[in-house]
């Protein structure tokens, strides 16, 4: 699952519900955005791994932290939060890591 941001109206807020739903609570998720901009989450690169390609990305969210999986999904501030995060930092971030708290 994916968002991508260079196409006019994707960055909705049920976009980001349904990416936010599509992690898996169980291991380390990080939101990232690519240079192509594609928001994902990757749970096998977080941290500052790989970041060679990467326009920005927020910080990783610890597994069983509840930032992904469907209850983070069911929070509707913290969908807002994520959603204005991307809004904010896509096309040009203010750093190529997003630290939301």
């Amino acid at each position: 699952m994916h968002i991508d941001l260079t196409q006019s109206g994707s960055l909705t807020l049920e976009a980001v519900r349904a990416l936010l739903a599509s992690g898996n609570p169980a291991v380390h998720n990080q939101l990232r955005v690519n240079r192509a901009g594609l928001a994902f989450l990757s749970t096998h690169a977080v941290g500052g791994m790989d970041v060679q390609d990467l326009c920005f990305r927020l910080e990783t969210w610890a597994a069983g932290s509840g930032y992904v999986g469907a209850a983070a999904a069911a929070d509707d501030l913290w969908v807002q939060q994520v959603h204005a995060a991307l809004q904010t930092h896509w096309p040009v971030p203010r750093s190529d890591y997003i630290d939301l708290y």
